[in-house]
């Protein structure tokens, strides 16, 4: 269901804008909205949306065990309920948990949206203890009135990249996803998979290409806070 709402709706995706968005540049400014981050550590932030998924979001820990790296779940409630044991598997191996809704809306009000952001917050929250405060709005769609009342909330709002959306989710074949990713790293990335919302085996086998070679260039795979923390350290130098 969740892939096909994406592609009747991928017109929302990277760089959409409304009528009440400010621009990039505005919301980078007031620190409610992060794309990347502009740094020359080599550090990227690898982030999975949809799930937790039975099948899909194992491997992908698996394969993030394998190489020692952390990544960002934005976590759909209703699959959290589903599986809190790979939330919990999650959290405990150092991955850092965010909030992407309850049921994955296209056509919500601010006020729904919200509503559906605590109930996966309370969530996340009996399953593991731990608060999220990064919301990824579905399919990448925002506008100023969700900006305002998601920061009033406590949340900073997660995008990705612009040159790192792999579309994993239209299954294009993994070649295309490993050159998506490999082609475009920069330092401070923010790169957009899926663990959930279909068959991701083509992100797993992906991933298995990715890692490793990006490590041989010398990349860390980080967290988005962390990713976030490190360049506020920088900034302060």
């Amino acid at each position: 269901m969740l892939t096909i709402c994406a592609l009747v709706l991928s017109a929302f995706y990277v760089g959409s804008k409304t009528s009440a968005d400010k621009g990039r540049s505005y919301y980078e400014e007031t620190g409610q909205v992060v794309w990347d981050i502009d740094t020359e550590e080599k550090v990227i932030a690898l982030t999975f949306d949809d799930g937790p998924h039975p099948r899909n979001t194992e491997k992908i820990l698996d394969v993030l065990a394998k190489y020692n790296a952390k990544a960002t779940f934005f976590i759909v409630g209703e699959n959290a309920e589903k599986y809190p044991d790979l939330v919990q598997q999650s959290y405990e191996e150092g991955h850092e948990l965010a909030n992407h809704t309850y049921t994955h809306p296209y056509n919500a009000s601010v006020t729904e949206l919200q509503d559906e952001l605590e109930q996966t917050n309370e969530i996340i929250y009996s399953i593991t203890g731990f608060l999220p405060t990064l919301f990824r709005p579905v399919g990448g769609a925002y506008d100023d009135q969700l900006i305002n009342a998601v920061a009033d909330d406590g949340y900073k709002v997660v995008m990705w990249s612009y040159h790192q959306d792999t579309q994993d989710w239209k299954e294009p074949g993994v070649n295309k996803i490993v050159n998506k990713v490999l082609k475009g790293t920069r330092p401070g990335d923010v790169i957009l998979f899926h663990d959930g919302g279909g068959n991701r085996g083509q992100t797993v086998s992906a991933l298995e290409k990715i890692l490793p070679e990006l490590q041989k260039q010398g990349y860390t795979f980080v967290t988005v806070s962390e990713l976030i923390r490190g360049n506020q350290k920088e900034v302060a130098k």
